[in-house]
């Protein structure tokens, strides 16, 4: 059962009336709107860094996100939520690779040299057992107050790569692709094992999910992705990605793809044709045009009948707003003060 508000989000119940009509496809009286901004009249601590965790030291991590989510406006469809997060390999870590840290991310040390020797692959890793007991913390701590994000799992084929090597993978789909094949099952059978148990330890049944994106659905939701797509061919995507992808969105209620960057671009019809992406969030990647020149794009997506997620500055919304269905868009912003931030949901009810 849902709860009626938290601490951080008295206005829960309504937030998840208007998730509930995004997702299908359906507009109460806007679009929906993901607005954060500092609380009038509150102060705030400073955000737990990326990974702050990795250490084990879950408990003042969820209460150092307490300290910063008391000094914050979550406005209109904004979810409080703490990430738990050991960086981005994090699924590799689970079937038995070492991470290494720095001050910004972390990283998987490939360890597969024969797929013969490894296959099939189990959540043996220590870091599987420390994040379950990292979720489980978290939620205890979080009851009432705020939520659980779903992990950035970054499975499928990227968990390969990252366990392999990139090269070594882009050689393997030509060398031996019958194995990799058999990688890939393995690794997709591991998904729905990864995202139950967290889910459990999340106690997400009583709360909903949030992915590392702040997108949100009471029901079973997650951020898919496969950044290693750009390194195939489109024939080789079809048979070891796409499948993958429509398997996980399957599985899911709901969920967002994160599409990262032109390089991918050539497998555009074949992500749009999985019926099960709900939204995608389209990245265009350090170097290229900022997402407000993407607008063909965008529009392509949503002529396909999913949703984009347009994470942009908050006078860039009208702009945005002009060209795009209002009703298959969420648009993440933050604003300097809580009256821009309320000024914003009264403009886009009016121009809606």
């Amino acid at each position: 059962m849902l709860p009626e508000s938290l601490v951080h989000k008295p206005d829960f119940r309504q937030a998840v009336r208007r998730w509930e009509a995004f997702w299908q496809g359906e507009m109460i009286d806007r679009p929906c709107l993901v607005v954060t901004a500092p609380k009038e009249g509150a102060t705030s601590a400073p955000h737990p860094a990326y990974m702050a965790g990795h250490t084990g030291c879950y408990r003042e991590v969820v209460e150092q996100y307490d300290r910063w989510a008391q000094g914050i406006w979550f406005g209109a469809e904004a979810m409080p939520f703490l990430e738990p997060s050991f960086g981005p390999d994090v699924f590799a870590a689970f079937v038995g690779a070492e991470l290494k840290y720095d001050t910004a991310t972390s990283w998987a040390v490939p360890f597969v040299e024969d797929w013969e020797s490894v296959l099939p692959l189990d959540l043996t890793g220590e870091d599987w057992k420390r994040m379950k007991d990292y979720v489980q913390t978290a939620s205890e701590f979080a009851k009432g107050r705020f939520l659980i994000g779903m992990l950035d799992l970054h499975s499928n084929m990227d968990c390969l790569a990252s366990i392999r090597n990139p090269q070594r993978l882009c050689m393997d789909v030509l060398d031996c692709p019958e194995l990799v094949d058999r990688a890939m099952q393995n690794v997709q059978k591991l998904y729905p094992k990864v995202f139950e148990e967290v889910y459990r330890a999340g106690s997400m049944a009583n709360q909903g999910c949030i992915g590392w994106t702040p997108v949100y659905s009471p029901k079973r939701f997650a951020v898919t992705q496969c950044d290693f797509i750009c390194m195939l061919g489109p024939e080789q995507a079809r048979r070891f990605v796409i499948p993958a992808l429509a398997e996980e969105a399957a599985y899911l209620d709901h969920c967002v793809y994160h599409y990262d960057g032109p390089g991918a671009l050539k497998h555009l019809d074949d992500i749009l044709a999985i019926a099960d992406i709900d939204c995608i969030q389209w990245v265009e990647g350090a170097g290229n045009p900022p997402l407000i020149e993407w607008m063909d794009l965008l529009k392509k997506i949503q002529a396909a009948g999913k949703s984009v997620e347009v994470r942009c500055p908050a006078e860039q919304i009208p702009i945005f707003h002009k060209n795009l269905l209002p009703d298959r868009v969420v648009y993440i912003t933050n604003t300097a003060t809580q009256k821009q931030a309320e000024e914003l949901i009264i403009w886009l009810k009016a121009n809606s």
